[in-house]
């Protein structure tokens, strides 16, 4: 899909993800990356049915991190819980229209990190857009644009919504 228009005072969000996309998490402030682990995951097609695909991936508290206190290893016994996600088929939508008919729904989350939206979208993607605490709203006040493939040329559908800061 083409470069996403900007939309001021808006944030954008997703509840469908089209199979190829590739999103990441990224640890809140004061948190760390446990060293070795990805934070990126996948939607993919997985026996036709689209599943995210996760890697083990945890944030630690940068005080525990940076503690001069002596490290515990821990039993072989206590593993860390795999973050993988069982095949149970998503959310799916009627989207006959569009090249891409497989669909992941939201990812899951994960204790302090923020999953950060792609800037690269396919075929198929909805975003939906509310205006911001604090903006004027104009009406509507949210809305939603998809990327579509319009006689060979792939667009964004138009957004029908204004949020304004009048000061």
């Amino acid at each position: 899909c083409p470069a996403l228009p900007s939309t001021k005072f808006a944030d954008v969000s997703a509840e469908t993800y089209p199979v190829g996309t590739r999103l990441h998490y990224e640890c809140e402030n004061g948190y760390r990356r446990r060293g070795g682990q990805n934070p990126g995951i996948q939607c993919q097609s997985i026996q036709q049915v689209a599943s995210w695909v996760y890697r083990e991936f945890e944030c630690i508290d940068d005080k525990i991190l940076l503690s001069a206190a002596p490290v515990m290893k821990l039993n072989v016994t206590q593993k860390l819980e795999r973050k993988t996600q069982s095949l149970t088929p998503q959310k799916q939508e009627n989207l006959s229209e569009f090249d891409q008919k497989d669909f992941c729904g939201p990812p899951k989350t994960i204790p302090h990190a923020s999953l950060i939206l792609s800037k690269r979208y396919y075929v198929g993607q909805v975003l939906h857009f509310k205006c911001q605490s604090g903006y004027d709203k104009r009406s509507p006040t949210s809305g939603t644009r998809t990327c579509k493939k319009v006689n060979g040329k792939i667009i964004w559908t138009h957004l029908d919504m204004r949020c304004t800061n009048d000061s």
